[in-house]
Formats: C-alpha cells, structure tokens, sequence
C-alpha cells in the first residue's frame, strides 16, 4: 500500500511539472499618446509664481519605465494675452514658470506645442475656503475603533463650488483623493474625511484642499471610480481612456491625455496624538 502511494505522489507531481508552461500573451500595442500634466496649484500665503507642467507618453503594459517628453514649447496666457513661459528642467519632460500670475476667476489657456503639432485648453483659476480646524477621532471607521480625521471648513454661500481633498501618508507612500460638491453643505461647515484605517499615534498626514471647476470635478470623479476609491494620482496618465480638457488643434483624432486645472489650495501636516 505504501509504495502505491508513494507512486501516486510521484505520478502527480510529474503531471504538475509537466503543465507548467509559459504562455505569451500577444498584447495589441498602441502608438503611445502624449499625457500633459498641467495642475497650476496656488497655495495660501504663498505668491503662486513657481509652477510646473510635465510632459510624459503612455508605455506598453508591461513596461517598467513612463517615457518623458524633451523638447517641447509650453506656456500659458491670461486673459490678458499675458504670456507665461514654461522652461524644461534638460532632459526631465518638466517645465518650469518662475514668474506665473495666479488670479482667482482669471481665465488661462494652455499651449503646447510638440513634434509639429499644438495642443490646448482653456479653464479659470477656482477659490477654496480656507482650512479651519482638523479634528481626530479616536472611535471611527466601521468598526468604532480606527482613528479618524476631519478637516473642516466653511463654504461660501450663494455659489456653486467644487472641491478636491488630498491625504497624504509619507509612512505608507499612500495618497487618497476625493472629489466633492457643495450641493447638499453650501455655506455651512463641512470637512473632508481621512480613508485610511491604520492610523498610529505619531503618523504624520499631509491634508490638502483645492478648488476646482465643475467640469474637473466631472473628470476627477471618473478618474477615482476607476482607481478604486484610493488610488493614484489624478494628474497621471489614467488607467483607461479618459478624455480632459485638452485638445489637438492640428490632428483631433491624435487626443492627448490629461488635464489643465487651475486651484487655489490649503494645506496642513497634522501628527496623530
């Protein structure tokens, strides 16, 4: 009886080596389309006159690197026809403005011009209420037993206004984003929640609000349903083909990936007690 077990133990496992098998999977590879990262951010009590835009393609799936973009004129306009130039940082597909004018509810357009042909956008500089108080809750979550923060602040009455909330945890290289509405809190106190159920004593968040339009509120919102609620970084080529505010005024169909988005910002660094 022993030896015929042990010949079925032998058996099997030559079966399971013998199915072992690499199998290549021919993926349809796509010309890779430019991604624009454009989000001019104007933080509180700062003069807003250093910003960035960057400039990167989309790879093949399995590609461990996203290929930067040399070369390029990037700048931006106001209303004004006021030109703001972008200068690329050598060979880093970042571009840099040192002297770039925020103004709340200034309209800006976007111009980039790369490999013979311009892309553009046009969207207005939005206003964020000013953080107030952050608030830790020591008995959140589902469970009642997490930690929990609250950043509140009040929203201004008699206008439609639109938020983006950033949580930042250094501890855990996460990042959580959450787009929102004044719809059912205009001008009252509200707050933005943290979504991370493993706060410690002494872990360090860094917590963001940025005002945004409608239209990037639309865009955000599509972009975290398909991340999953907590994932990525919007200013980053998505997941799937999600069309922005940019267009390719010389070739339509040749679409570039996206978005211009101008916000004023607050931000706090809060240390859980």
């Amino acid at each position: 009886m022993k030896k015929s077990i042990h010949f079925i133990v032998i058996l099997l496992s030559v079966l399971f080596v013998s199915c072992e098998e690499v199998v290549d999977v021919d993926l349809n590879n796509t010309p890779p389309k430019l991604v624009i990262e454009a989000s001019i951010n104007w933080y509180k009590e700062t003069t807003g006159r250093v910003q960035k835009v960057k400039l990167t393609t989309t790879a093949d799936y399995f590609s461990n690197t996203i290929p930067t973009v040399s070369g390029a004129t990037v700048y931006i306009t106001n209303s004004s026809n006021i030109r703001f130039d972008f200068i690329e940082t050598p060979n880093t597909g970042e571009y840099i403005c040192n002297n770039f004018v925020p103004v709340i509810n200034e309209d800006y357009v976007l111009t980039v011009i790369e490999d013979g042909e311009t892309y553009t956008a046009t969207e207005k500089l939005k206003s964020v209420a000013p953080i107030s108080e952050i608030i830790q809750n020591n008995e959140g979550g589902f469970t009642g037993k997490n930690i929990e923060i609250k950043t509140y602040f009040t929203d201004p009455d008699n206008e439609s206004n639109y938020y983006l909330y950033k949580y930042s945890y250094p501890k855990e290289k996460k990042i959580n984003y959450n787009a929102d509405e004044d719809i059912f809190f205009q001008g009252n106190k509200f707050f933005s929640i943290s979504q991370n159920d493993d706060l410690e004593q002494g872990d360090e968040i860094a917590i963001s609000h940025f005002g945004i339009s409608k239209s990037y509120y639309n865009y955000i919102k599509i972009l975290v349903s398909i991340a999953g609620g907590n994932g990525g970084a919007p200013f980053q080529s998505p997941p799937a083909t999600v069309r922005g505010n940019i267009i390719n005024t010389t070739n339509a169909a040749n679409y570039p990936l996206g978005y211009f988005a101008l916000s004023e910002a607050d931000t706090r660094t809060y240390i859980i007690q």
